[in-house]
């Protein structure tokens, strides 16, 4: 429902503006940080000793993150980052990365290393995975062309966040709402004198209206992320308890979540909760399996979930959807 601004105020004008006193109240005690962020950790490591490498562009950058940013501001749009850092906050803490000479930087005030290892997911035996995918040409090309490709493990909430926001848009433009909801209702951290946004908490996300997110650019999709928020925040249902369940389980428990269907739900597992057999299908995947595996192509989406994930080698096949789709959009 849209608010109209009329003279006289209505109950839901009303409804409005407790919404919004009590995101300044959720603001104002979540607000910069009290301590200072006045700390610089730093680390190096050696991508050499990373099994299967690292290509950080590629991993980031790839459709699967809406998480992070980037220094130049030029995420998402074809151009190669350089020496640009990667940043995100994650627990409050700002975490920085980048590659140079064969090593992947970090800087955060915290010592952040263990959190990049898992946020990247460099301990994943890349040479063990590739060796353990089915014997497929595509496939094999697909892994030779995007040596070093990780999947990420995002933060759950914001995770599924993202992914309700990307139904029919384009990665530049999900990034940027995504950016927006930060900026908008999450805590601005300074550090390192910059200023960075945490992704708001269900319960800083819970105070948007409606409204105030439709005119933010989230369109349709506004409603949805604002229910998903007060279920979170209400203590209702959280995407992280899906983690415990079996696979199909854990799929259908997300699909609670409003604005969450199968494809959502399998992005969040796969890019999220670490389920890497996982093979998210929109309409382009679905039309590219009917090209290159036409007998995988079944009625509906489960069944066809099941024979792409079986195609693909079952425990990882996550991965290779991840590789191979890659390989087909960008033809690289």
């Amino acid at each position: 429902m849209k608010v109209r601004l009329v003279r006289t105020p209505t109950s839901r004008d009303c409804l409005v503006r407790g919404k919004r006193r009590e995101r300044d109240a959720c603001r104002k005690a979540h607000g910069v940080a009290s301590r200072g962020i006045d700390q610089m950790e730093t680390g190096t490591i050696p991508i050499d000793e990373l099994s299967g490498g690292l290509d950080l562009y590629r991993t980031l950058e790839s459709g699967q993150t809406y998480c992070w940013r980037r220094s130049d501001g030029a995420m998402y749009t074809e151009t190669p980052p350089g020496e640009a850092w990667y940043y995100t906050v994650v627990d409050g803490s700002p975490i920085r990365v980048r590659t140079t000479d064969r090593t992947l930087e970090w800087q955060s005030p915290i010592d952040a290393e263990s959190l990049v290892r898992r946020l990247l997911r460099l301990d994943d035996d890349l040479e063990a995975i590739e060796a353990a995918s089915p014997d497929d040409p595509l496939l094999t090309e697909a892994y030779e062309a995007h040596s070093g490709m990780r999947l990420v493990e995002d933060p759950p909430f914001e995770c599924l966040v993202s992914f309700i926001c990307s139904a029919q848009m384009r990665v530049s433009r999900i990034h940027s709402m995504v950016s927006t909801l930060a900026r908008e209702y999450g805590t601005p951290l300074e550090w390192n004198d910059e200023t960075y946004h945490s992704f708001p908490t269900p319960a800083q996300l819970a105070t948007a209206t409606e409204a105030e997110l439709r005119d933010l650019g989230l369109g349709y999709r506004a409603p949805y992320v604002v229910r998903t928020a007060e279920m979170v925040a209400d203590g209702e249902a959280h995407p992280a308890d899906a983690r415990d369940l079996e696979y199909e389980s854990a799929r259908e428990y997300l699909t609670r979540f409003v604005g969450v269907g199968d494809k959502v739900a399998d992005c969040v597992l796969l890019f999220s909760l670490d389920f890497d057999e996982a093979v998210p299908l929109d309409t382009w995947i679905k039309s590219a399996i009917e090209e290159h595996y036409p007998e995988c192509s079944q009625n509906g989406y489960a069944a066809t979930s099941r024979a792409i994930r079986e195609e693909l080698g079952g425990q990882h096949a996550g991965y290779a959807q991840t590789y191979l789709f890659h390989h087909l959009r960008t033809g690289a």
